[in-house]
């Protein structure tokens, strides 16, 4: 057993790599973008009002209510018929980034509202406007708080998207399904994934890990977030 599963590790290793490496660089791009817009987000939530409040609340709950999976079918299966007619790839790239976009909207909004009122009111004493407020002393702050919940999110968006492989884009577990179809080994191929994945995880955890304890302002906790 022990041979025919180094074998398999040595054989189907190329493949997984390639696999491997559109999981990391989807994350990735997913959490980049992802975070940009759900920063103005947040503050379309938080500060504004009428239409653009309402408009960022709506998108918001409609990401969080929603499975991600019924998200990414909407994009791949729904929208050809109506002339969008995107790639594997691209759906995966936009659905990622457009779910990971909804939560991390909430977590910068709590980490923004965790932020004491009275620094906002000392900015006004000093003459400064709302947004300058928000840009020079809250959001500098909320953006450092909502690092731990930024690191769940990296962790979960790695592990997701192996929902991916349903539609068909080269990340890991396709890769994986491919190599098995062909040699039947399933069991051996999803352990030695889950290993891969197990490993990738580790690390990304110890990295974020690090990084909260580099920006953590002395005295100030995080604000910590779980995904709905």
């Amino acid at each position: 057993m022990m041979e025919l599963f180094i074998s398999l590790v040595v054989d189907s290793m190329p493949a997984l790599l390639r696999g491997l490496r559109f999981t990391i660089s989807l994350t990735l791009v997913a959490m980049f973008f992802g975070s940009i817009f759900g920063v103005f987000l947040a503050l379309g939530k938080a500060y504004c009002r009428g239409i653009i409040q309402w408009l960022c609340i709506g998108y918001i709950e409609l990401i969080r209510g929603t499975p991600m999976l019924a998200q990414i079918f909407i994009l791949y299966y729904v929208l050809p018929p109506y002339g969008i007619d995107l790639s594997a790839i691209e759906v995966a790239y936009l659905g990622f980034t457009l779910n990971c976009a909804g939560y991390q909207a909430e977590y910068t909004r709590g980490s923004i509202e965790s932020v004491s009122l009275d620094q906002m009111t000392s900015a006004y004493a000093i003459g400064m406007t709302k947004w300058q407020a928000v840009f020079h002393i809250v959001l500098p702050q909320a953006l450092r708080r909502a690092i731990p919940a930024w690191s769940n999110e990296f962790i979960y968006i790695l592990k997701y998207t192996s929902l991916a492989y349903l539609i068909g884009a080269p990340e890991l577990m396709t890769q994986a399904k491919i190599i098995a179809s062909r040699n039947y080994q399933f069991f051996l191929m999803y352990l030695i994934v889950a290993i891969m994945y197990l490993l990738v995880v580790l690390f990304f955890a110890y990295l974020f890990d690090w990084v909260e304890k580099k920006v953590k302002i002395p005295g100030v906790g995080f604000v910590q977030y779980k995904r709905m």
